[in-house]
Formats: C-alpha cells, structure tokens, sequence
C-alpha cells in the first residue's frame, strides 16, 4: 500500500468537512477528482474508507487508522514547510556561535538581546566550549559565527570586522603601579597576573606583550567569572589585562585603577567568521551589524562617563 501526504490530506478533509464536496474545496480540487483519489486509495488498502450511506460522511473503522496516522504526521509536515518558508524569506534559520574571546559575553547579550527582537524565529545558540576548534567547526556548519581576535585565511569563510578595542590593565587603587601613566611588560614580573581560564595564546596580555617580551609574571590564577577577577583585583589579590569594554563600569570606580599598556596603548581588532554563503543572509547581516555598533555604543558610554 503506497500512501502519499495527499491521501492523508483528503482523509482528514473530508472528515473535517463531512462530505467530499466542501472537502474538495477546502483542497482546492474537483469533487470528481477527488472521489477518484479515495477511489483509488480504497483498492490499493482492499477495504472501504467510508461508510458512504451516512451522512454526514463518516469513515470507518478503516478510515479512522488513516486520519489518526494523518493528524500524527501532518502537524509535523505543515511545521516543517513553515520551517522551510521561514528560511526561503529570511525570517528564521540557526545563529549557533562559538567564541574565541572568552569576556566577549560582555557585549555579546546586550548584542542578542536586540537580535532576538527582530528575528524571534532564528535559533540562537553560544557554543564557548567550541573554543579550541571553532573555525573548524564552522566549516562543518556545527556552528555558523565564530567571534575571534584571529583572522586567518579561510576557503569559504569569511571575516567581517567589528570594531576595534583596547586591553587595559586593572589593579586596586593602593596598588603600587597604580603611580605610573602607563604599564611596560617588566611591570609584571612580580605580579601574580589574574586570567580567564583559557590557553596564553589567546590572552591579549600574553600575545601582544609578555610573550614577545619574554616576560613571565610571578604567577598566573585562572579566574573563569569577570566579576570574581574584578573581585580579586579589588582585594589587591593580583592585577589583571581586561578589554575596555570589559571595565566600563569600573574604569572610573575609586576601587580601582586602570592603565594603559606600553606608552602608545594597545588596539585589537574583534572579527566574526561567517560561512561565505550565509554572510549575506537578512539575519546574519543584521546580527554582524549589531555587533559593530553595540560594543562601540557601550564604550562611547564609558567615555562620556568619563567626560561628565
């Protein structure tokens, strides 16, 4: 027995309907067409369908299988094409990110927060465990944006810049260094240099300056929440190289200091890594625009905090 969608359809439909001419309207078909349809469907099963003496029309025994089979499956079909028409317009699609950068969640909410307003349909997802092979990962379309402070050449990838921000160095007010304009690498000899968890090479403070220095602080502690370093820095349990957007709120807090590193500061470029083909798409250029201008609005604020 070979049961096609339609056949389900029709089923449903004319129990809906109660007789097969309104049936055949609400299918958009000739009555005679469909009457042909059941007809041929009736000997492909070898029983009848309906009990065609009743009206209004009522399957039988027989019919009643199909129409449980069919309000079993059809939802999930009529979900999928509108899953299917949602891509087809841009209104829906997957946004699973990984991220490279791991105090990137200080922008990246308020970033998504904004998304969601615009694109409810679109399944957002944040994949930091994907750090150590992201960019792999996108090419296998297990994750579609990768946020990285290292582009590299990519077949079939693209690196669309965000903006531009610089790593400050942060420690408690009494501090020692808290008395000099500006932090040289040799300054954190004897400092124990408080991190996120995550490997050197991807730490601003150690791949723009204590490397290429061969510096190595006193000792390094893996801190995973940016409000517990904070808390630390505060206590004068260590110091710390956070992105500014990072300190917005603190940068001016008598709790603290900030400092920038080396006379002429440091400036880092973040990037979001697309598939080539999805660049383009309404919710991915939406989502990639927001995080250009997001950041950047938090960091004016921090400015004119400043100002004021």
């Amino acid at each position: 027995m070979y049961i096609e969608f339609r056949h389900l359809r029709s089923i449903r439909a004319i129990h809906q309907a109660g007789g097969l001419a309104r049936a055949a309207e609400m299918l958009h078909l000739t009555q005679s067409a469909l009457s042909h349809q059941i007809k041929g469907l009736e000997e492909q099963a070898g029983v009848e369908l309906f009990v065609r003496r009743s009206r209004p029309l009522k399957l039988s025994a027989a019919g009643m299988k199909l129409l449980r089979l069919a309000e079993r499956i059809l939802p999930e079909v009529e979900a999928l094409e509108e899953e299917f028409r949602g891509l087809i317009s841009g209104k829906s699609g997957r946004l699973h990110i990984a991220i490279e950068c791991h105090a990137c969640f200080e922008w990246l909410f308020p970033v998504l927060e904004e998304f969601r307003r615009k694109w409810p349909e679109v399944d957002v997802d944040i994949r930091p465990g994907l750090a150590f092979g992201a960019l792999p990962a996108l090419m296998r379309e297990e994750v579609d944006l990768v946020i990285s402070s290292d582009p590299e050449p990519l077949e079939g990838a693209d690196f669309t810049p965000l903006f531009d921000y610089e790593p400050l160095f942060v420690a408690a007010a009494q501090h020692p260094l808290a008395e000099k304009p500006h932090i040289e690498a040799e300054d954190f000899r004897d400092e124990m240099l408080i991190t996120y968890p995550v490997e050197r090479s991807r730490l601003d403070v150690f791949s723009q300056l204590l490397t290429p220095a061969k510096v190595e602080p006193r000792g390094v502690r893996q801190v995973e929440l940016t409000a517990v370093i904070l808390l630390l820095v505060a206590s004068n349990r260590g110091v710390s190289v956070l992105p500014d957007w990072v300190l917005r709120e603190v940068r001016y807090h008598s709790d603290y200091v900030t400092r920038r590193l080396t006379a002429k500061g440091l400036t880092r470029r973040l990037y979001a890594a697309t598939r080539s083909e999805d660049t383009a798409k309404p919710f991915m250029a939406h989502v990639l625009g927001l995080a250009r201008t997001v950041p950047v609005r938090l960091q004016r604020g921090l400015e004119a905090r400043g100002a004021s």
